[in-house]
């Protein structure tokens, strides 16, 4: 079979894979460019054609860690210091995989080599001896790593998105929509947390995030059309000007009935990964 034949279905796993480790689908989609490029170029030399999976797993892992090598984790404005490079949202229809937020922010915070090791073994689902080879290690030191690495991620596993939650979700854009402040603060939870990256700002409760919005955004008109992110009901928004353009796209986290945390991620730059315009018409 020819590579692309072989190494075609995987692009999706590997995609998911490169954006657990680096947090960025930007940068996501760069490793997995240059891995189908060294694949290609090095496929004629394979002589375990069977063996095709873990060995572009191989190559994009060590891409993934070359990258790391080169600048700092990225993370969430609720977690960050300093001046970190900030996490973006995963399009759940990208591939048809989910990847949770919570998950990939807390795998940033994991050294490099523990955060490959844990995806190998317990995303991935190769043995201990095959992820081994793959970081050219010890299985001692795999093991090792993986229950280090356990202890500090969430134990929760990602959720789907059940009609509660989005009956909560459709309200939340109802009232943004409307211009309606008292009705998006009253969704909140107490503690409710509102970020935007790239900018450093965490409001935190849901007098904080009311005032905020008073002060600023619910000043303008919006338009709202509802996406997936990291298994979270999500949004494009949608500033009017001239026209309704671009503005973010908002990751909401829904428990029980109200809103615990968004996560704007401003600009227009991840409109196209999510299938949604950069511009609408204002009527």
């Amino acid at each position: 079979m020819t590579f692309e034949a072989l190494a075609e279905p995987l692009r999706g796993e590997l995609l998911a894979h490169c954006y657990r480790m680096l947090g960025s689908l930007h940068d996501a989609e760069d490793a997995v460019q240059e891995t189908f490029l060294r694949g290609w170029k090095a496929f004629p030399d394979l002589e375990d054609r069977a063996g095709v999976r873990p060995w572009l797993f191989r190559i994009a892992t060590n891409r993934c860690l070359t990258a790391l090598r080169r600048r700092g984790r990225r993370e969430l404005p609720t977690d960050a210091g300093g001046e970190p490079l900030w996490l973006q949202p995963w399009p759940d229809a990208l591939t048809g995989i989910t990847v949770e937020l919570a998950f990939v922010a807390a795998l940033q915070h994991l050294p490099p080599r523990p955060r490959a090791a844990i995806l190998l073994r317990e995303v991935l689902g190769f043995s201990a001896a095959e992820t081994a080879g793959l970081l050219g290690t010890t299985v001692a030191a795999v093991n090792s790593a993986v229950q280090r690495a356990r202890k500090a991620l969430p134990a929760a596993a990602p959720t789907a998105t059940d009609p509660a939650t989005l009956r909560v979700a459709g309200a939340y854009r109802a009232a943004w929509e409307s211009g309606d402040v008292d009705a998006i603060a009253g969704m909140l939870a107490r503690d409710a947390k509102y970020s935007m990256p790239p900018l450093p700002e965490v409001y935190r409760g849901a007098p904080a995030i009311r005032a905020f919005l008073l002060d600023g955004p619910a000043r303008h008109r919006w338009r709202f059309l509802p996406t997936r992110a990291n298994g979270r009901p999500a949004f494009g928004t949608y500033l009017l000007r001239d026209r309704y353009e671009a503005a973010s796209i908002d990751l909401v986290t829904v428990r029980g009935s109200r809103v615990t945390e968004v996560v704007s991620f401003l600009g227009p730059a991840l409109f196209p990964a999510f299938g949604l315009p950069e511009s609408l018409d204002p009527r």
